[in-house]
Formats: C-alpha cells, sequence, structure tokens
C-alpha cells in the first residue's frame, strides 16, 4: 500500500511550495513588518530564502532543476522591464521634459561617478586591472527600481519624504537601469578588442547610437502608439475593464519582444514607453485607484528575492583565493555605499532643480540601492565573458561573488535604515524622560519612570489654572485672562446686560450670559497651551 503513494520533492511541488508559505505568512503579518517595523518586504524575503536554500535548510536548491545563469537572466530581465514600465507609468504629466535638467545630471555625472568610483574601490581592494574593474563596476552603478520602490512607497515616504523627491528617485532608477548597458559594454569592448579606436568605434556606433538613442526612439513611438491606440478602443467600448487595467504588463511584453527583435537596449525602451503612455496622464489617473499593477510587482519581488537568496554560493562566496576573501567583501560592500553616491549627489544638489534642500539630497544620496539590476548586468558580463577569448580573464571569478556580496549588502542595509532611524529619533526623547526622572527631589515624587509629579492649580480671576515648578500659574495663561476680562468689559459696554440683544451685536452674546465670538478658557484648567 505503501508503494502506491510517492512523495513529490521536485521543482513543481517545492517551487509552489516555498513561494506560497512565504506569501501567506508574510501576508498574514504583513502590515506589522512594513508599516511598524519599517522594515523591506525584500529584505525578508531575501532571508527566507537563504534559510530554505543550500546554505540554510536544503530544502531547495534551484542548480539542481535549472542552468541558474540562463534562467536568473530571463527572470531579472521580466522583472526590470515590469519595473521601469511601473516607474514611467507613475510619474506625472511630461514629467521627463519638466525635470530633464535633474535627469540629465543623475544620469550623467551622478552615474559616471558611481561607475568610476566603484571600480577605484573594487581595483584597490581585489587588486584587479582597473579596466577589470570597471567591467564589473558597471553592474552595481545603477540604482535599482525594485528596491527603489520598498523606499519611496509606504507610510515612512508618505509622512516623510516629499512627492517630488520620490518622483526624481523613481525617474532615475528607471531610467538608468536601462543606462548600464554602455558602461558595461565600453570596459567590455576594451578588454575584447586589440585597440582602443576599434573598441571605441564599435562601442559608439552599436551601443550609443543603435541600443540607447534608437531604444529611445523605439520606446516613444511604441508608447505613442500604445496610447493612442488605447483611448480609441475606450472611446468605442471596445476593451473590457480588466484588459485596461493589464494593459501595462501587455505592453512590456510586446515592448520587450519589439526591440529584443532588433537588438536594441529593451529595458531603457520599456521606461520611455511606460512614460510615453502616460505622457497626458490620461491613463495614470485612470489607473490609479487600481492595485493590479503593485499586487503584481509585490509577487515578482517575492519570488525574485527568495530566488536570489537560493542561489548564491554563501559557503562558497569568497572563492578561497588570496584576494577574493570575505573580509574584502566586507570592506569593499562598506566603501562602496559610503562613496559610490552619497558624495556626488550632495556635490550637485545646487545643479539638480528636483532636489532642493540639504536634507531631501542626503535622503536622495543614500538611498541609492544595489539590487536586481545589478543581477541583471552580471548576467549578461557572466555570459559575454564565456567567450574562449577571455577564458584567462580574473574577472570571471571576481565578477559573481562581488555583485552578490553588494546586492546583499544593500538590501541589509538599506531596510534596516529606516528602523534605525525610528530608533535614533527615539533616543533625544527618552534620554530626556530619564534625565527628568533623575533630577526629581524627594519632595517631587513621580509615580512612573516617564510621568511627573501630580499637577497643582491656583485661582486667577476665578479659574483654576495649573502651576509651574515655583507655584506660580504660566505667564502665558495670566496674560490669556487679562485680555479675556477686557474683551468682556468692552462688549459689556457695546451691549448693556439690561438691554434686549440688538440684532447687529446679537452675536456677541450667548443665551447663557457669555459672549459669542470670544475663545473659551475653560481648557486652562486642564493644563491645555491651545491659547
Amino acid at each position: 500500500m505503501s508503494g502506491w503513494i510517492q512523495f513529490n520533492t521536485g521543482a513543481n511541488a517545492m517551487i509552489p511550495l516555498i513561494l506560497g508559505l512565504f506569501a501567506v505568512c508574510f501576508g498574514l503579518v504583513s502590515l506589522v513588518v512594513k508599516e511598524w517595523l519599517f522594515l523591506s518586504d525584500t529584505l525578508v524575503a531575501l532571508l527566507f530564502g537563504v534559510t530554505v536554500g543550500p546554505a540554510g535548510v536544503g530544502a531547495v536548491d534551484p542548480a539542481v532543476w535549472i542552468d541558474v545563469p540562463s534562467f536568473t537572466l530571463e527572470l531579472t530581465r521580466l522583472i526590470i522591464a515590469i519595473q521601469v514600465m511601473a516607474a514611467g507609468i507613475t510619474l506625472p504629466k511630461k514629467y521627463l521634459t519638466k525635470e530633464l535638467t535633474s535627469l540629465l545630471m543623475l544620469l550623467g555625472p551622478v552615474m559616471a561617478w558611481m561607475w568610476l568610483t566603484s571600480a577605484v574601490i573594487i581595483m584597490l581592494v581585489f587588486r584587479l586591472s582597473f579596466i577589470e574593474s570597471l567591467l564589473i563596476a558597471s553592474c552595481v552603478a545603477p540604482t535599482d527600481p525594485v528596491l527603489a520602490n520598498s523606499i519611496i512607497r509606504g507610510k515612512f515616504a508618505e509622512a516623510k519624504v516629499p512627492q517630488h523627491v520620490r518622483n526624481i528617485i523613481s525617474a532615475e532608477s528607471g531610467a538608468n537601469d536601462g543606462l548600464g548597458y554602455p558602461y558595461l559594454y565600453l570596459a567590455l569592448y576594451l578588454i575584447k578588442y586589440a585597440t582602443a579606436k576599434e573598441a571605441l568605434t564599435r562601442w559608439f556606433v552599436v551601443v550609443v547610437l543603435w541600443e540607447v538613442v534608437m531604444s529611445v526612439a523605439f520606446g516613444a513611438a511604441i508608447g505613442w502608439a500604445a496610447r493612442k491606440l488605447l483611448q480609441f478602443a475606450r472611446k468605442q467600448g471596445w476593451i473590457d475593464h480588466d484588459s485596461f487595467l493589464s494593459f501595462a504588463i501587455s505592453l512590456t511584453l510586446l515592448t520587450l519582444g519589439l526591440v529584443s527583435l532588433v537588438g536594441s537596449d529593451d529595458i531603457l525602451a520599456c521606461f520611455v514607453a511606460g512614460n510615453t503612455l502616460t505622457w497626458d496622464d490620461w491613463f495614470r489617473e485612470e489607473t490609479k485607484e487600481a492595485h493590479f499593477q503593485d499586487v503584481l510587482d509585490t509577487l515578482f519581488n517575492f519570488t525574485f528575492f527568495i530566488y536570489l537568496g537560493t542561489i548564491i554560493p554563501w559557503n562558497d562566496l569568497a572563492g578561497g583565493m588570496d584576494t577574493l576573501t570575505t573580509g574584502r567583501l566586507v570592506v569593499s560592500a562598506i566603501l562602496i555605499l559610503l562613496f559610490r553616491r552619497l558624495p556626488i549627489i550632495l556635490a550637485v544638489t545646487r545643479l539638480t532643480p528636483a532636489i532642493e534642500t540639504f536634507r531631501e539630497s542626503l535622503f536622495a544620496g543614500w538611498f541609492g540601492p544595489i539590487g536586481v539590476g545589478a543581477v541583471f548586468y552580471a548576467m549578461v558580463a557572466y555570459n559575454e565573458l564565456q567567450d574562449t577569448m577571455l577564458a584567462d580573464l580574473p574577472a570571471k571569478q571576481f565578477l559573481l561573488p562581488i555583485v552578490y556580496s553588494l546586492v546583499t549588502a544593500s538590501v541589509i542595509v538599506h531596510g534596516i535604515t529606516i528602523p534605525l532611524y525610528h530608533i535614533v529619533s527615539a533616543v533625544p526623547n527618552a534620554a530626556f524622560a530619564v534625565s527628568e526622572y533623575l533630577s526629581r527631589t524627594p519632595s517631587q515624587p513621580s509615580p512612573r519612570l516617564f510621568g511627573f509629579s501630580p499637577r497643582s492649580f491656583a485661582e486667577v480671576g476665578g479659574l483654576r489654572l495649573p502651576t509651574n515648578a515655583s507655584g506660580l500659574p504660566p505667564a502665558r495663561h495670566v496674560a490669556a485672562i487679562t485680555v479675556r476680562q477686557h474683551a468682556h468689559r468692552l462688549a459689556d459696554e457695546i451691549v448693556p446686560s439690561s438691554c434686549p440683544p440688538d440684532p447687529v451685536h446679537a452675536p456677541l452674546q450667548a443665551s447663557d450670559g457669555q459672549h459669542k465670538g470670544l475663545p473659551s478658557y475653560g481648557s486652562l484648567e486642564s493644563g491645555s497651551d491651545n491659547i
């Protein structure tokens, strides 16, 4: 009998089991995790993936079922395409032209700084050549739209981060994920081709002109045509509600296929197509209340970061070479997170109209996460390095460990930054309360750690007012009583109490003898400061 039933531990059972288990359990406490603890869902998903993967309990090992590099490349490509399309759609009307100066600054000098600074740190820490360091650094130069969404959405962002800062971070993360190709292929061509002239010529024609410039044109054309067709179909009543809401996903797949077919930059084209689709704000306003996109993004994010936690070879991350050790990976992660973005954002604040204050500059400079985009470009570079001409290149052994360690560090550090912010913000209040408690004398007992002695009151003008430490009522309360009594005297002179109410001045009298229009000071007895 026992031989009739067999347990299935293959991918078709374990993958939906693991993903469903996390989605259900996290969903039950998602509000607590994200809105009370302020932890990002990507951090929780990554830790869960590590736990169930080969480095943890070993419940799943994707390397047994799939070709990890090829599958990871296609998975990250799809997730980034959806995210940059969403970033383009959620931007306000004609945003790319309104904030062109800020975007050019962030996509030009700022991104170049992030690339070069990361390359210098990698070169010094791991003792690689500068060109090889540029190749690895190009993977982590773009900011990640997936992790950026976890920062610019939610309770903390809505309460603390101005809308214009959230918009510019979203626009930058959407655009620069497509602009990683020029940096990657510049370093790659300099390695592959014999002369710098040949490398630069091929790079300018193939990458800059065809993959970047033409992808912008393709994306704008696709987005414009999609907007016109969608508006026409909606006007004619040809499209139903469900298809309308899912139109952005459909457009993402179409853009990916069309632009990839001609060999151009499909990621950048998706961002431009999304922004062109909502250029007049019509589609964004129509879908503002629909959360289909958010639900889909959440599922994709869960899936990827759980998957990432299971594929990173944590036990073999430091490959045993003299210059590839755990200590060097940690040092490089710290240096890159500190110097890759923050200094240059602070330096160009005055040249970036979308960032108005020093505090906004600090926020935008710190939150430049490294995530799905870095893994995507790492897989693109990994495939290119399989060329037999590059068989002995040291960068092949350093590429994935460095990128994986930087992504992990960014997810952890940026995932706990907001909780740390709340803890640090609470410290001054706690310290003040403790100092107040310790300064109490025996004649001023305090029954609670953060409480104060019972309040005493004094009679002033017929009212009971709270007293301060010297036993006198606060001066502002006494002044308020004086103003009140003077106002009442003036009102009595205008409307004598023995006369019937005059229709003109009737609003100044109440049925109980009080004067309407004058402030009530009954709250003074309870110690209120609302004067």
